[in-house]
């Protein structure tokens, strides 16, 4: 009897997760906490406009999120990922092993990362080799990969001015570090011929080589305080700082971004993917659950509205740089129609 009640109790805890997992009424999204920001208001908005839940949000990082969605499909899966990058092709195959063959990739705009000093200093002009040779830990010099010797602009380019190289920037659990190590240092490492050629034999010593920041009191790390870097940047006209291009324009009458490649970091400029150290946020659905969760169309059309991720819109208040608007309008039509034709990119 003891055996039988024990047996019924299992099949009854199996039944009632069934249940509520079947019972599922509210979108789960995980993913890049640098889209974390624009989905959360999205997400509220949605909810108190909607005849829907408000979406739960969670902020795991790009990579992380892309591997909770490839999980599988049905309620105990989430239905959408954030990401600050675009997926990438083993992403898809780890998808795909998993039943997950059916996903519309919607573009949601630009991300600045800037390289800004006081108006009352001059600004520089730079190539992104110029920024892993000041920050780079170790760099090449004559053919050779040393610890960085560089102690002013003017030793890393005769160019650049005889001043002190010292830049305020975030700390390594920052997205904004990641962009910038990924985007400039990088791209500027990777200019090297025989750099290069070192991720094709050695993938994690180029990453290591390319990103890593130099650690002798010329890159210090500022924090998340942005009126302190302000503060800093003021006080020491000097000094750079790195952040995303929003803290950038909301604070135009005191602070320079630096013109990167002959681009100087303007909304136009990262919209329209001219200036180097800029990147595209995207969110990725599962198609399989658009209608078995409810809200989940609803929810997209609210994102790629005009008034949300449109000029103007209010996720640009927020800092997102709106796509042009051919390129919005193409956006919609492909995530409301769950289009996949994107995945031929990667064939």
């Amino acid at each position: 009897m003891k055996k039988f009640s024990k047996y019924l109790l299992t099949a009854t805890t199996i039944l009632l997760t069934a249940t509520v997992a079947q019972a599922r009424d509210q979108i789960r999204i995980v993913g890049s906490s640098t889209v974390y920001p624009f989905a959360t208001v999205v997400a509220e908005r949605f909810g108190i406009s909607s005849k829907f839940k408000t979406p739960v949000v969670e902020s795991t990082g790009s990579g992380g999120g892309l591997k909770i969605f490839c999980q599988g499909i049905g309620p105990l899966y989430v239905d959408i990922t954030n990401v600050s990058r675009r997926i990438k092709a083993r992403e898809i195959k780890k998808c795909a092993e998993n039943g997950i063959t059916d996903i519309t990739e919607v573009k949601i705009g630009y991300d600045g990362i800037v390289i800004a000093n006081a108006k009352s200093s001059k600004p520089l002009k730079l190539d992104r080799k110029h920024i892993w040779l000041a920050l780079g830990k170790d760099v090449m010099v004559n053919g050779k990969i040393i610890p960085n010797p560089h102690k002013t602009w003017k030793d890393v380019d005769p160019s650049l001015p005889d001043v002190k190289i010292e830049v305020l920037g975030p700390p390594p659990t920052s997205g904004t570090r990641d962009a910038f190590a990924e985007l400039a240092m990088q791209g500027g490492c990777k200019k090297f011929p025989d750099i290069k050629a070192i991720k094709k034999t050695d993938k994690k010593a180029f990453k290591k080589l390319c990103h890593t920041v130099r650690e002798d009191g010329v890159y210090i790390e500022a924090g998340e305080n942005d009126n302190l870097i302000i503060a800093k940047l003021e006080a020491n006209p000097k000094a750079f700082g790195v952040f995303g291009y929003s803290f950038l324009d909301q604070n135009k009458d005191k602070l320079q971004g630096s013109i990167v490649e002959e681009n100087a970091p303007t909304f136009e400029n990262i919209s329209s993917g001219k200036y180097p150290i800029s990147r595209s946020l995207y969110f990725y659905i599962k198609n399989a659950h658009v209608g078995k969760i409810p809200g989940i169309s609803e929810y997209v059309a609210e994102f790629t509205s005009e008034k949300a991720f449109g000029s103007g819109g209010y996720l640009q208040e927020k800092g997102l740089i709106p796509s042009p608007s051919d390129e919005r309008a193409a956006v919609r039509t492909a995530a409301s129609g769950l289009s996949v034709a994107w995945l031929a990119d990667f064939n």
